[in-house]
């Protein structure tokens, strides 16, 4: 042998294809049986590998629950957006059949036409069937009641049942739902009614603008949940209307909006309302555990939010007990179905002939149209209707029947168009929802993105329109701050350069003159 396999006097006259069948002859005779055999078995180990590695690097959708790895619910997350914070936090629903809900439940999730759970849905449902207390951040329109609701029942069906048992229809309800606003806790009876009538159970509103005698009459056979607004069921605590000695298993939803409507008073009386042995005991407690329904010591709760401000930490630092926090998405962003555009008109005038320009782009009803004053609705919806809308008003001074039937009009397409306050921004839930006119800015950005958050939803997509004046300047810098954090967003020159822009409210501008700092 001379260099490499090369044979004196042949390599030259060898041609490529025949040396190499040459130099595969003279391996194999120097080969032994056994360098053969483990040649084979190396061969096929490696090939075993490729192939195992092609398979565990399947996309999560294409493997079985039992093969998921942490590495595919690392990306399942990713894919949804969901991220979550405070332990032992239970893998997220693929979908309802991998779901460990009772069958008698996923029946009823079937027939109200549930496909697929949302991205709330699928981290929430597994923790609340822990016991465990949950605080959700989510868009508007993720499907935040079926997220709580779902639990709620599994936990209400271990429980012995209220129907012709009077002593524990005098204990009260077993659970609890508690709404900012009338709107949104009618809208929360109506979704759980349809999971809870057909498994038998009773579901009653404690609602203003409604009679408390009528309320109290519904409540006479008992029921297993009540959904009121705070101040209401406080009102009925103090008559004695109502108890809630059995009450174990409490819902807030929008608690951001209920601290900033001044609920908070009433939502601690509330809680402290219920039963001492449920209360928040860190010493016996110091660690999550999770318990089964049946032998629950302590209150469960669960409360939804869209931002965390400090007065609602303080609320479930107080009454919270180790609780999941489950975050879709970004907190206090618009969702990106929904194209942002900004016009800047102060004149009152001007803002009306625009107006009817854009509801002449062919936008399809409903549509929503938003002011700050309740005599402004009354002036706007007239002009509509001189020019041939079908508008309905809601606002704080329209009577219950009147605002239900507002709403009403505009889900059954017997009006067009709804010209509201912030009364209707959060909570309200109206399909396919083509435009959101902001004919006066909304106090603060997260006002803001509730309005918005009425078009845009269950992933379909939505325009926003929103008129800005030089008197919404506190707002400018919030406002610019989101519409640079949305791809679907136009930001007007006026707005992009006006120097309540550029800088954080409540902090100092430094202008430099002369290579000096001047502060305002």
């Amino acid at each position: 042998m001379f260099g490499r396999g090369h044979f004196a006097g042949f390599d030259d006259d060898v041609q490529p294809k025949e040396k190499s069948r040459f130099y595969d002859r003279l391996m194999e005779e120097r080969r032994s049986e056994m360098e053969k055999s483990r040649a084979s078995e190396l061969l096929k180990l490696a090939k075993s590998k490729e192939v195992k590695v092609q398979y565990d690097d399947r996309h999560w959708s294409d493997k079985p629950l039992d093969q998921m790895r942490d590495r595919d619910w690392r990306i399942f997350k990713e894919d949804f957006n969901i991220s979550t914070k405070g332990g032992s936090i239970p893998n997220p629903l693929r979908s309802w059949k991998e779901s460990e809900l009772p069958p008698r439940i996923l029946e009823v999730i079937d027939k109200v036409g549930y496909k697929d759970p949302t991205p709330i849905q699928r981290q929430t449902i597994p923790i609340g069937l822990q016991n465990r207390d949950i605080i959700g951040v989510a868009e508007t329109g993720s499907g935040k009641t079926a997220s709580f609701v779902i639990p709620m029942l599994v936990y209400i069906s271990t429980r012995p049942p209220l129907r012709d048992n009077p002593e524990l229809q005098a204990l009260g309800p077993y659970a609890i739902i508690l709404a900012p606003t009338r709107e949104l806790a009618l809208q929360i009876e109506q979704e759980t009614i349809k999971f809870a009538t057909p498994m038998g159970y009773k579901c009653v509103s404690i609602i203003g603008g409604h009679s408390i005698t009528d309320q109290a009459f519904n409540l006479r056979d008992g029921a297993e949940i009540v959904i009121a607004a705070p101040g209401r069921l406080k009102d009925c605590l103090e008559r004695r209307i109502i108890v809630l000695s059995q009450c174990t298993y409490v819902v807030m939803d929008e608690a951001d909006r209920m601290i900033d409507m001044g609920f908070e008073p009433d939502v601690n009386f509330i809680l402290d309302a219920l039963p001492v042995s449920n209360v928040r005991n860190e010493s016996s407690f110091p660690d999550f555990v999770v318990e089964s329904a049946a032998d629950q010591k302590f209150r469960q709760t669960i409360m939804f939010s869209a931002t965390m401000p400090v007065a609602v930490e303080r609320l479930a630092k107080r009454y919270l007990r180790n609780p999941a926090t489950v975050t879709i998405g970004n907190v206090g962003q618009a969702v990106e179905s929904v194209e942002q555009i900004v016009e800047m008109i102060s004149d009152e005038n001007r803002k009306r002939t625009r107006m009817l320009e854009i509801l002449q782009r062919g936008f399809e009803p409903p549509i929503m149209i938003f002011v700050k004053q309740k005599k402004s609705c009354d002036r706007i919806a007239l002009d509509l209707k001189n020019n041939g809308y079908r508008s309905v008003i809601l606002h704080g001074g329209k009577n219950q029947e009147q605002r239900e039937s507002a709403l009403a009009q505009l889900k059954d397409g017997t009006a067009d168009v709804l010209v509201a306050t912030d009364v209707a921004g959060r909570g309200i839930d109206v399909k396919d929802v083509s435009l959101v006119l902001n004919f006066d800015m909304a106090k603060s950005i997260e006002d803001y993105t509730h309005r918005i958050g009425r078009t845009g939803r269950a992933g379909k997509s939505g325009t926003a329109i929103t008129f800005l004046g030089s008197y919404d300047s506190e707002v400018f810098y919030d406002l610019r701050q989101m519409l640079l954090k949305s791809s679907q967003a136009r930001i007007p020159p006026e707005l992009n350069n006006h120097e309540a822009a550029l800088t954080k409210p409540g902090t100092f501008a430094p202008k430099r003159r002369n290579e000096e700092v001047i502060f305002n």
